[in-house]
């Protein structure tokens, strides 16, 4: 290449370079939102909670579930975090997204390529050309080169569709951290339903082994005429209707254990043997820390997404904004061709062409003008969207914290009703025993007592849920610190 190409290709390539530099970015820029809604704290109602030391504005855990202080659940979370399959799947649409990105951003740079053609040719002797003179014998001809294409983005289009792209990619990433939240939301409520079925199983087992004894006390004391057969048939009866319960409570166990084995990615019945042998519902923690409110739009990934998606939709005015500006590019051809391959290493051999190309578009029927509006359009509505996942969110902390409350007094009060009647309970037995008391009095004990038991025992089973949804509400169970430290590193 001659020293006067080369000066006029690198002059030509710097200044194309200082003016895609200087280019300025065609659109709105996209500002965060800082509105009041983002700033609302929490109604004056929930303040007692925080008086009686029931919860705390310590940074609400992110693996939240060790208040529970249960170590199968312990597991089961981990095991689901490194099994579940909509995770998987959220994960590959993340690399996806990542991989959109590379494509996009790789319209800023030029592109290079390399081609070579051979080829065996003859004009036609009758042809025009050879009335012309030209030589009709077959020849060859060879062709070596390298293309480059470069459109210079003056008007940001290129920068604004990076600029989606990246909004894009961070929205999929909260994607999956979203899912991760509902996900540990649903392994722990799966997990406490268990438990409850099988404390529920165990309390019918109880009074199932109570109604035995009973019939076999009044068939006793009607063999010997103390008793009729009306209470004979009532213990019968009640022995009969606790058995019923048995076989629903079973279906009930085997259903949610199942469904656990899903949510680990397994084949039914894979968990059965771990899960199989009763446990106690865990005991509700004293203290939940659940952080400042001021926090909440921070620690949820869905009002994070949101956010990216009103970048994504910001973004996208600017590029149709660019559509209606110029798009400027350079091309440039070097190589070699020869009829000859031995005179492709011929310094003479060589091409070469370098230039400008410009688009301008001067009637579209609309199109772009259509698109712009569409856009705009789709801004507002994200930025509604936006709002709209501020404000639910808002509602789901509250009443998770109502509903908290709630089962929290719900249980105490229960408590003190299951005392009195299995007390009662105790009492018209040994009464009935003594003779001094019918049996419809220990009938009507027993059923107040069975009753007492289950509610009780749905009690402590939505107590322990209510925890759940509200974790599930502050956006716990991802570490928001280490997830944007990744997705700066990103």
């Amino acid at each position: 290449m001659s020293i006067k190409l080369q000066s006029l290709l690198q002059n030509a390539g710097t200044a194309f370079c200082i003016i895609s530099l200087c280019g300025c970015t065609i659109g709105p820029d996209f500002v965060k939102p800082h509105s009041e809604i983002t700033k609302l704290q929490l109604p004056s109602r929930s303040d007692d909670i925080y008086n009686n030391h029931l919860l705390s504005v310590a940074k609400t855990p992110a693996e939240w579930w060790l208040v529970f202080n249960d170590k199968v659940l312990i597991e089961l979370q981990s095991r689901a975090k490194l099994n579940n399959l909509d995770l998987q799947m959220a994960a590959e649409r993340i690399e996806q997204s990542r991989a959109q990105l590379g494509i996009t951003s790789s319209q800023l740079l030029p592109t290079i390529g390399s081609s070579a053609s051979y080829s065996r040719e003859a004009l036609s002797q009758n042809g025009k050309f050879a009335a012309l003179g030209a030589p009709t014998n077959a020849s060859d001809f060879w062709q070596l080169g390298f293309d480059a294409s470069w459109e210079l983005d003056l008007w940001g289009r290129a920068r604004r569709m990076r600029e989606g792209a990246t909004a894009s990619f961070e929205a999929t990433l909260y994607d999956r951290e979203a899912a991760q939240i509902a996900l540990s939301a649903e392994v722990a409520k799966t997990y406490l339903q268990l438990r409850g079925i099988q404390a529920q199983l165990a309390i019918a087992e109880q009074n199932l082994d109570i109604a035995n004894r009973l019939v076999k006390m009044t068939e006793s004391r009607e063999r010997n005429g103390v008793s009729t057969r009306f209470e004979t048939a009532s213990a019968l009866a009640q022995q009969a209707s606790i058995k019923a319960m048995l076989p629903e409570l079973m279906q009930q166990r085997h259903q949610l254990m199942n469904a656990l084995a899903l949510l680990m990615g397994k084949q039914p019945q894979a968990l059965d043997k771990q899960l199989i042998q009763a446990m106690p519902i865990p005991e509700l923690p004293q203290n939940i820390p659940v952080g400042m409110s001021s926090e909440l739009a921070h620690q949820r990934p869905d009002i994070q997404r949101a956010e990216a998606k009103l970048h994504v939709a910001t973004a996208a005015i600017g590029v149709a904004k660019a559509d209606f500006y110029p798009r400027i590019g350079l091309r440039g051809r070097i190589g070699v061709e020869a009829f000859e391959l031995d005179d492709l290493d011929s310094w003479d051999s060589r091409l070469f062409s370098v230039g400008p190309t410009v688009y301008l578009p001067i009637f579209q029927g609309g199109k772009l003008t259509q698109r712009l509006a569409l856009n705009e359009s789709r801004q507002k509505e994200a930025a509604l969207a936006y709002r709209q996942t501020v404000l639910r969110a808002w509602h789901e902390v509250d009443n998770a914290l109502d509903a908290w409350s709630a089962q929290h007094s719900h249980h105490a009060e229960l408590m003190i009703a299951y005392q009195q009647n299995q007390a009662a309970f105790q009492a018209a037995e040994r009464s009935y025993q003594q003779g001094v008391a019918d049996y419809m009095t220990v009938l009507t004990a027993q059923r107040q007592l069975l009753a007492a038991q289950n509610q009780l025992n749905a009690s402590s089973t939505n107590a322990a849920l209510s925890v759940v949804n509200l974790y599930k509400a502050l956006g716990g169970g991802w570490d928001v610190t280490t997830f944007h430290n990744s997705l700066v590193t990103s």
